[in-house]
């Protein structure tokens, strides 16, 4: 898989999220959120996020739940130029971060970069749902 998110400090455990059986992808994938507390694949510019995938979904595997990360510093991969301290969100691109603009609500926000990237390059993000929301730099 291209451009998953890789941990690089665990600073909380995995919560479980249901997914779908019939659905698969790969430990590091970005994950968006459905009611009730459901995760699936980002597919879309600026999802409402769920979090990041702890381990590996097997397409029709039987298990329809997941251990998702909520917090934790990922290094992660750039859609665009992003500078340290700037709220991030999911981009267009499968498993790409991109700065939060004016259109990005709170439950988008993915977190905050902690280094500076440009156009796919890799770079540390404090994965955090929520935060910084409307914080546009």
């Amino acid at each position: 898989m291209a451009n998953e998110a890789t941990l690089m400090i665990e600073t909380e455990m995995a919560i479980p999220f249901t997914v779908a059986d019939g659905t698969g992808f790969g430990k590091g994938t970005f994950l968006k959120l459905a009611d009730p507390m459901t995760a699936s694949a980002h597919d879309g510019d600026e999802d409402y996020v769920a979090g990041i995938a702890k381990t590996e979904k097997i397409a029709n595997d039987g298990k329809t739940n997941l251990a998702v990360w909520r917090k934790g510093i990922f290094k992660v991969t750039a859609s665009g130029s992003i500078t340290a301290g700037q709220t991030v969100a999911l981009g267009a691109i499968a498993n790409s971060v991109k700065v939060s603009d004016a259109t990005c609500v709170s439950s988008k926000t993915l977190g905050i970069a902690l280094e500076t990237a440009s156009e796919g390059q890799t770079f540390l993000m404090e994965l955090n749902p929520g935060v910084g929301a409307n914080a546009f730099s």
